[in-house]
């Protein structure tokens, strides 16, 4: 059984940083890509960011672009979202998942197999 677990959302200021975690087991950690999606509150499930199974490629959302980070550490089955200069459209539930997507689908959630429940993060003064 195939389970992604986020940790480390909460409430910050703007301007602030967080890093997420998802810690996967049930899979092949290692030999599958992950990402990031979001959901902000009346508003589709939209894409952060990726990472390819040995990190040689990663792709962000133009929201993303300077400001996250995507890491992995296969090791730990492990992957990261570092999030710096917060802003409150920031603010929505992130989202892991792992898949296989194909080159040209590392943005679109119908790529990716498993999901994790999310990590709800709040970006307010």
């Amino acid at each position: 059984q195939v389970q992604l677990v986020e940790s480390g959302g909460g409430l910050v200021q703007p301007g602030d940083s967080l890093r997420l975690s998802c810690t996967a087991s049930g899979l092949r950690f290692s030999t599958t890509a992950m990402g990031w999606f979001r959901q902000a509150p009346g508003k589709e499930r939209e894409f952060v960011a990726a990472i390819s199974w040995e990190a040689l490629n990663t792709y962000y959302a133009d929201s993303a672009k300077g400001r996250f980070t995507i890491s992995r550490d296969n090791a730990k089955n492990t992957v990261y979202l570092q999030m710096n200069s917060l802003k409150p459209e920031d603010t929505a539930f992130y989202h892991c998942a792992a898949g296989w997507p194909p080159t040209a689908g590392w943005a679109s959630q119908y790529e990716y197999d498993y999901w994790g429940q999310g990590a709800q993060v709040r970006v307010s003064s």
